[in-house]
């Protein structure tokens, strides 16, 4: 039977940032396969190290040009990707790569340390973890996976749990749809693929991120769009309330910029509704639900929906798939 042949790309990890001079020589992740011989009985590779900063000092461009070296390797024979990346921003870097891979081949993104002091057990033992649920048939059609602690998670629910557990990964809405036992992925659940956006369309627009707070009354949203942003993503309080004295200046700039409302909890869900309250009469004033997705995510959505001048209309298209 052919062995499957997979495309790791190195994005950085814990380790503190290294001058570009210092990439050639740092023993970055990307070299694992051939440092743990026993992954060459799983899998054949092809791997690159694209860059090696901190996972919090990725952009959303940065994820772009991994997305478009992923669809590449894809399109020229590899059957799945392995990115290794730090933990702080998975959740955002994953959800990126679950937007813009539209190959029914896995994507996994997997928490490693990657310091440039040597590899350990440890991040061998992670890579070993992700390359096989990135051989395993079972992983097509899932989207981008996190692969943590053994643990599987779709990227769009996926949410770093603990600050000082750097591969503590939850799914609050849904759990983990599978676990490997024994280097065997399981998975007990499937999510549906939903629409994905070009690869090569560029990097998300400028969106705001901003957690409603207790008092707060929005003196400072009139600023956003002097600040350059395209749009807006609001966490409201519980399932997207805001104080009433926020009601007009939030009306005010949704007729500027789109505007989303999320909710500030880890899981909140905001949709169109039916009843009286300052949620629905927000969505009349033109706000768009962010549905089931986190700030965070909102925002990367939001930002990719706005690529090339789209508006209002395309955003609220986007956010339709989540409600």
């Amino acid at each position: 039977m052919r062995r499957p042949r997979l495309f790791i790309v190195s994005v950085g990890g814990a380790a503190p940032e290294m001058a570009p001079e210092e990439l050639g020589t740092a023993p970055a992740c990307h070299l694992l396969p051939s440092i743990v011989p026993a992954l060459s009985a799983i899998a054949e590779f092809d791997s690159v190290a694209l860059l090696h900063v901190p996972s919090a000092s990725l952009s959303p461009a940065h994820l772009v040009e991994v997305a478009q070296r992923i669809e590449d390797a894809l399109a020229t024979g590899c059957d799945g990707a392995v990115v290794v990346h730090g933990a702080d921003t998975i959740e955002e870097s994953a959800f990126i790569l679950d937007l813009l891979v539209g190959s029914e081949n896995p994507v996994v993104v997997a928490a490693m340390s990657c310091s440039g002091n040597g590899l350990g057990p440890l991040d061998a033992a992670r890579l070993a973890v992700a390359v096989a649920v990135a051989a395993a048939p079972e992983a097509r059609g899932l989207g981008a996976l996190v692969v943590a602690k053994d643990e599987i998670h779709a990227a769009r629910f996926a949410q770093l749990s603990h600050a000082r557990q750097g591969a503590a990964f939850v799914s609050p809405l849904t759990g983990p749809i599978g676990i490997v036992v024994e280097g065997r992925p399981r998975f007990w659940a499937r999510v549906a693929r939903l629409p994905c956006f070009p690869a090569y369309g560029g990097p998300p627009r400028q969106v705001a991120l901003l957690r409603w707070t207790m008092g707060d009354d929005g003196r400072w949203l009139g600023s956003l769009p002097m600040l350059g942003y395209a749009g807006a993503v609001i966490e409201g309080m519980g399932a997207g309330h805001v104080p009433m004295e926020a009601m007009r200046p939030l009306g005010e700039l949704a007729a500027r910029m789109p505007v989303v409302l999320a909710s500030r909890s880890s899981t909140g869900l905001v949709v169109a509704r039916k009843r009286p309250g300052t949620d629905l009469d927000l969505l009349r004033l033109g706000l768009i639900p962010a549905g089931w997705l986190s700030g965070l995510k909102a925002r990367l959505l939001l930002g990719l929906a706005l690529r090339g001048g789209t508006g209002h209309a395309a955003a609220a298209a986007a956010f339709a798939h989540y409600q």
